[in-house]
């Protein structure tokens, strides 16, 4: 795992995830092989039937010469045709957009998981707060109970 855009998972209610490839130049892969990358800004925006991933930062690589890459340029994702098709048709639905949620290796290839999301509503960033305090009480809580029982 490279990076993960855990900022997303409490910002959207994720709909459907993809699992997609990147094209990137060689000093791109190794300032991503030293794990420096922030998805925090991404976004997938689809041009003319091809998908492309913007604001994606990818620190440029410290011994790259002259043909170092740009930080923050857009990278095209490789997915197919038909869900890109899927993608664009329900992105342009108001309120959704495809958003990163995960850039990593997959068999030596540079993969980044892709979703197609809706927006939060503040009340509904609070209710999954309020739940997952809840979820982590309840833990707690029986963990004490077995731990009691054990002795």
């Amino acid at each position: 795992m490279i990076a993960q855009n855990k900022k997303a998972r409490h910002d959207y209610h994720i709909m459907d995830t993809y699992e997609c490839g990147l094209v990137l130049t060689g000093t791109e892969v190794k300032s991503l092989r030293q794990g420096r990358a922030s998805l925090v800004d991404g976004f997938v925006q689809i041009d003319a039937h091809e998908a492309w991933l913007h604001n994606v930062h990818v620190p440029e690589y410290s011994q790259g010469t002259w043909t170092n890459h740009t930080a923050r340029r857009k990278r095209k994702l490789l997915l197919h045709r038909a869900e890109i098709d899927k993608l664009e048709s329900k992105s342009q639905e108001t309120g959704h957009t495809i958003v990163p949620l995960a850039l990593y290796f997959k068999d030596g290839r540079a993969k980044v998981e892709i979703a197609l999301a809706r927006g939060k509503k503040e009340y509904d960033k609070r209710q999954t707060l309020r739940e997952k305090q809840d979820r982590r009480e309840t833990d707690r809580a029986v963990s004490a109970v077995r731990r009691r029982q054990r002795a």
